[in-house]
């Protein structure tokens, strides 16, 4: 008899200003199962999320409990119909028990009308026995590891006889023991008929622990599979949105053999060897040479960002070691790398980038002024020369100086940032995604600039999601993959193809990712 499913969305929509977040999507949760959801970034797994958790309002569709439609107002009610959620960030108070984390708001009273903290640790004993983990109750939150604070913040969702539990990135700070440890406890909830919704972006984790793949992409549904049916390559596929065919069908604008060819006894200008941070990115070598542009690919989670970071000093390494023009140095804070020119344009333009009150002219100012020193003010008149000559070199529109930065559109937005980091004259220039999120126009001229810079010297680490735009402007291309470095590939005939059997190939195979590039003849720690 064919199991019936405890939730069931069917032609789920939600909207926002101007956004269709999700369009007619369909999703089955069937009781002790392991149920997938994959997708890139904007793809609506959030928006999901909340839609089935009642933080946001359908538009359209319906979602089915049991057979029965339901409409939650909130997070209480779908936790009442027996739905949690543990989020990434977890969502606990340290300087409080394991107890008292676990039965916080829904506290046993004793005859007198207080709180019988025995049964509060009793209880949680209980629950911590369920799932087989062994600790006191009575311990600060503080003591443990985040395994163990992920493990206490399921203990508490079951708390309440959860039959849905949604598991949004849970692995995403442990190791590999600690994954181990949490699928072990993931077994034991579906054992005991748990539904689990897990949202992951390791394919291995994804293959090792599902019994169903629901695959979105933007915003709509791509399809349901089971996993021994689909095979990894096929699931990038799906998830990045583009056929093979199309893919290949791209030309590159780059010959790798002009810069490689004179390579061969030249020194890196930046050259990482065994850089590393614990709960990261794994230890990773990378050269880049003068007029280099190096692009990093990878899907969403592989350490894309996390390797930019350690690049250009905005987080600490933990292992190996930074060489610039072969001087080892060691990147401290993003001001010191400035010092060694070398700047980063992070993904996240509107958090990290732009500050909207401000004018186009002092954006484009603000390194130049951070790298001067505060107490070196650029004069106005020269502020005003620096941004009048980029706006007419970039074309950034509308051509005043004075317009408010929140104003731009998004790509004219990331022109001005761009022309930030030229301002100082960096020598590596390290852009994150710097055409997610704008006009098919705007890419193409950034494309066309990035190319122009690295023909004029600057070397460049190009970090995208579109692996198309990877390939046709870089001449060298490392992958990444759960926050490894599988492969580093010249970009001769380099195809799309190539790329994705390296993001998609089993962590068993890695050793043959790729081979070492011409001009990075060392081998990959963890290829």
């Amino acid at each position: 008899m064919p199991k019936t499913p405890i939730v069931e969305l069917s032609g789920v929509s939600v909207s926002f200003p101007g956004v269709r977040a999700l369009d007619g999507v369909d999703l089955r949760l069937f009781p002790g199962e392991v149920h997938s959801l994959m997708g890139e970034n904007g793809a609506g797994k959030s928006t999901l999320i909340k839609a089935l958790t009642g933080v946001y309002r359908t538009d359209g569709g319906s979602i089915r409990v049991d057979g029965r439609e339901v409409a939650f107002a909130g997070v209480a009610d779908a936790q009442a119909a027996g739905i949690s959620t543990v989020y990434q960030e977890v969502n606990l108070l340290p300087n409080l028990t394991v107890a008292e984390n676990v039965m916080l708001g829904r506290e046993p009273r004793s005859a007198w009308g207080g709180i019988s903290w025995r049964h509060v640790r009793s209880r949680t004993r209980e629950l911590l026995d369920q799932v087989g983990v062994d600790i006191d109750p009575a311990s600060m939150l503080s003591e443990h590891p985040p395994a163990i604070q992920q493990l206490v913040a399921i203990v508490r969702a079951i708390a309440v006889e959860t039959r849905v539990l949604i598991l949004d990135e849970p692995t995403s700070s442990l190791d590999n023991d600690e994954v181990t440890e949490l699928f072990r406890v993931i077994s034991v909830l579906k054992s005991e008929g748990v539904a689990i919704l897990f949202i992951s972006h390791f394919l291995d984790q994804v293959y090792e622990i599902s019994d169903r793949l629901t695959v979105l992409r933007e915003g709509r549904l791509v399809g349901e599979y089971l996993p021994e049916e689909l095979l990894r390559i096929d699931l990038v596929h799906k998830m990045i949105g583009k056929e093979l065919a199309t893919f290949e069908e791209l030309r590159r604008r780059i010959d790798a053999s002009d810069v490689e060819d004179s390579l061969d006894d030249e020194q890196p200008y930046v050259e990482a060897v065994g850089l590393g941070r614990d709960g990261a990115i794994e230890p990773i070598d990378l050269k880049v040479y003068e007029g280099e542009i190096v692009g990093i690919a990878g899907l969403l989670g592989s350490g894309r960002t996390e390797l930019a970071r350690l690049l250009t000093g905005v987080d600490r390494s933990d292992t190996g070691s930074l060489a610039v023009e072969g001087s080892t140095t060691r990147l401290g804070t993003p001001r010191r790398a400035l010092k060694h020119r070398i700047a980063y344009a992070s993904e996240n333009r509107r958090t990290e980038g732009i500050i909207g009150e401000l004018s186009i002219r002092d954006n484009i100012a603000l390194a130049l002024q951070a790298d001067l020193g505060w107490f070196r003010r650029i004069p106005r008149k020269r502020q005003e020369e620096l941004a009048a000559s980029y706006i007419q070199a970039m074309d950034i529109r509308p051509a005043d100086p004075e317009a408010l930065m929140k104003n731009l559109s998004g790509g004219n937005q990331q022109k001005v940032l761009l022309a930030r980091w030229l301002a100082i004259a960096p020598r590596l220039l390290v852009l994150d995604e710097p055409t997610r999120g704008i006009d098919i126009g705007a890419k193409a001229e950034i494309q066309k600039l990035v190319t122009d810079l690295s023909e004029n010297g600057l070397s460049v680490v190009f970090i995208s999601a579109e692996l198309e735009e990877v390939l046709r402007i870089s001449h060298r291309v490392a992958v990444l993959r759960d926050r490894h470095k599988v492969a580093d590939l010249p970009n001769h005939d380099l195809s799309v193809s190539d790329l994705l059997a390296a993001i998609a190939e089993p962590a068993d195979d890695a050793d043959t990712a790729g081979d070492p590039a011409p001009s990075d003849p060392e081998e990959s720690p963890h290829g």
